[in-house]
């Protein structure tokens, strides 16, 4: 009896993992309003929290992101602390897990992540092993687009385009409520589209692609390249590191910027630029009515968006004569991808539960009858009851 309900339990979570992103819409409306845990995992950290229905955070841990060149189950070690520490202290209904890769479309494996050693991890199934609760997998950037969705930016929005900046550009797209992950899971890398043949080689293979231009790793790269030839203008930051161009990074020219540094103002008007130009060509391609850039990057509000609108309306086809999309600042800040994760691993909660709970009415049923055996062997002049 033990082995059947164990097979009839991981097949049940199969079924209700592979189903859960049909209905994603409507479904939402109707999970659960229990906590659920999300995991956001990057290059450099690993950040978990309890979420609840509303999309609030009720606690949340940091913690480093192990070297990639340690084994994938260094990885799911880190995840399986953070999860069980966080139980400890909250009744956990879900896992939900946003990572930094190619994700295939039953959100089971990662198939290829630039930051970690995982190559076609089967990570889901790697976890739910370890943990008493389902467990989904979802690309960072879907989760993020998801939770402004819900909760954030977004909300409102039939159509939807998010673009998030950092290391790189990563992004999702949600259509009438559904997360549109494409045929084999990788939809959204619109970070490697190619805006200038031939141009800066990128860590993909490829020349020119959109990352190399507008992202925390072209502001960087620009940056450097001007304090290392010891331009004047770059004067005011090579005093702020003292000469050591290496300790020039993406909050640094930030913090100038806002401060009217004229070349960090400059610099994030030419990935602005950059961003419009891109931004461009997916209204031209995808017709959405809101873009939401998010990403550390975009926490330079306006230094970063105005030129990015400026540029957008000069490069739009057909402008003046078609409805623009709104481009707008995300709210939810770096915890977003956190928190769609979590939200959307609220929807595998809810298959999960219904599927346990018809177990274990499945399995009263049957000890009611086993009981009404026993008690029959005991007392021969009684009958079992069905």
């Amino acid at each position: 009896m033990s082995t059947y309900r164990d097979l009839a339990h991981r097949s049940s979570r199969a079924t209700v993992l592979r189903t859960v992103g049909t209905r994603e819409r409507r479904s939402h409306l109707s999970a659960p309003r229990v906590p659920t845990v999300g995991i956001d995992i990057g290059g450099t950290k690993v950040m978990a929290g309890v979420v609840d229905a509303d999309g609030t955070i009720l606690e949340h841990l940091r913690t480093e992101t192990p070297d990639k060149s340690k084994s994938p189950k260094v990885v799911e070690d880190t995840i399986v602390e953070l999860v069980l520490d966080l139980s400890d202290r909250h009744d956990v209904h879900a896992v939900g897990i946003g990572a930094a890769g190619w994700v295939d479309a039953e959100r089971s494996r990662v198939l290829f992540a630039p930051h970690l050693a995982w190559r076609d991890e089967p990570l889901r199934d790697a976890l739910a092993s370890r943990l008493a609760v389902p467990v989904m997998v979802d690309n960072d950037a879907n989760t993020a687009a998801w939770a402004e969705w819900r909760f954030g930016a977004g909300r409102g929005e039939d159509h939807l385009v998010m673009i998030t900046l950092g290391t790189g550009i990563g992004g999702a797209i949600l259509e009438d409520g559904r997360v549109k992950r494409g045929k084999y899971g990788v939809a959204g890398e619109f970070g490697h589209m190619q805006v200038v043949p031939g141009g800066h080689r990128c860590p993909c293979g490829n020349r020119g692609c959109w990352e190399q231009y507008s992202s925390g790793n072209a502001l960087v790269r620009e940056a450097r390249e001007l304090a290392a030839a010891d331009s004047p203008v770059a004067h005011d930051i090579i005093e702020r590191v003292k000469g050591n161009v290496r300790e020039i990074t993406g909050p640094l020219i930030t913090e100038l910027a806002r401060e009217g540094d004229p070349m960090c103002v400059e610099l994030f008007q030419d990935i602005g630029q950059w961003l419009g130009v891109g931004i461009a060509n997916l209204a031209a391609a995808l017709d959405p009515s809101c873009f939401v850039v998010g990403g550390g990057v975009s926490a330079a509000d306006d230094l970063l968006i105005a030129p990015a609108r400026d540029a957008f309306r000069r490069q739009l086809t057909g402008r003046g004569y078609r409805p623009e999309a709104r481009i707008v600042k995300a709210q939810l800040g770096p915890e977003a991808g956190m928190v769609g994760a979590a939200d959307l691993a609220r929807l595998v909660a809810r298959r999960f539960r219904r599927a346990n709970r018809r177990r274990a009415e499945r399995h009263e049923r049957y000890e009611r009858y086993a009981q009404a055996i026993r008690n029959t062997r005991t007392d021969p002049e009684q009958e079992p009851q069905s």
